[in-house]
């Protein structure tokens, strides 16, 4: 299910209504690499609140995510429990925050929110384990397979004077 919609419920202030429904993931970017949730359809669990003076959207699934690893570029899998909520005031003239992006003449955009939702819960890296050790910036092996240091580089003649100097200092 892509979108939901909320028309086709009829609540009064103080009613919810509860739904589980599937939800059809897409894949997504992340700084430039492309992330998979696997299964691309997850269960989700919908419910919408009406209050008096608008209307409370909860959205809760949790999906797993295959990519690369931030430091290594090897597989990475990260499981993300989501439970995100909106919410839409029954007049919210010109305040933003009184209206959810995701409602469009009564049509709740499912699969924008939950990309935004899995977007927001992910961590600032995304690594194939906490310990990952990343690529060896000289020679470009994974030192997480071959753990490895690079004998020091004779540094080039031309520097030789600023190196001079710097052990003045």
């Amino acid at each position: 299910m892509k979108s939901f919609n909320l028309r086709q419920v009829r609540l009064r202030p103080g009613e919810e209504f509860r739904d589980e429904i599937e939800l059809e993931l897409e894949p997504f970017e992340l700084g430039g690499e492309r992330y998979l949730p696997v299964p691309a359809a997850v269960p989700a669990e919908l419910a919408i609140t009406k209050a008096t003076t608008g209307t409370v959207l909860q959205l809760k699934f949790a999906t797993r995510l295959h990519g690369p690893c931030y430091r290594c570029l090897g597989d990475a899998v990260l499981e993300v429990a989501i439970d995100a909520r909106e919410y839409q005031a029954t007049n919210p003239q010109e305040s933003d925050e009184l209206r959810t992006p995701y409602l469009e003449d009564d049509n709740l955009n499912l699969a924008a929110w939950a990309r935004d939702a899995v977007a927001l819960a992910l961590p600032d890296k995304i690594l194939c384990r906490t310990d990952c050790a990343g690529l060896c910036p000289v020679c470009g092996k994974n030192l997480n397979d071959e753990p490895h240091v690079h004998e020091e580089q004779e540094t080039d003649s031309r520097w030789a004077a600023l190196e001079g100097l710097r052990e003045q200092l």
